[in-house]
């Protein structure tokens, strides 16, 4: 059965931090996964306040799945009062993979660490008229592990 996980920085309870004039702000939260993902977990990592246009981010993470991956998340939003659900909306990431690699000066130890993407690539910005939680969505169970630290770091100004 699937299970929703809630970061502190994600919880109802946790304030809304909101400056205006075009500053750039970020939103962050960190959850320590105990136990596999299983499809259809949901992990809520943070909140956005009313206004908020997100400019870009990254999700980090431990490896969590080894050996040959299965591993398959994407990155999004919960509904909020204006707009709908979009759970990959930040990326539809796939399989994910932990293995190290080297790509010209750009070089990753083992360990997950993907920008975000999806309508940030088609369209731009992204504005959100209400609150609103970023998500992290588990669509494939990991082969291997399972378990570990993932972040995720969500780069927005307030006009």
């Amino acid at each position: 059965m699937a299970t929703t996980f809630v970061a502190t920085r994600a919880a109802s309870t946790f304030p809304v931090y909101k400056i205006g004039g075009g500053v750039m702000c970020a939103a962050w939260g960190v959850i320590e996964i105990a136990a596999n993902p299983t499809a259809g977990d949901i992990y809520q990592m943070c909140r956005l306040p009313a206004g908020a246009v997100v400019l870009g981010g990254w999700l980090y993470g431990d490896d969590l799945d080894t050996g040959t991956e299965s591993l398959n998340m994407d990155i999004g939003w919960a509904a909020n009062a204006d707009e709908i659900a979009d759970p990959d909306g930040f990326g539809n990431l796939d399989v994910l993979t932990g293995d190290s690699f080297a790509l010209g000066n750009v070089a990753n130890v083992a360990g997950l660490m993907y920008p975000l993407q999806g309508v940030l690539l088609t369209a731009g910005p992204k504005a959100f008229t209400a609150e609103t939680i970023i998500e992290v969505v588990c669509n494939v169970t990991a082969a291997t592990g399972g378990t570990g630290t993932m972040s995720v770091v969500v780069q927005y100004m307030v006009p």
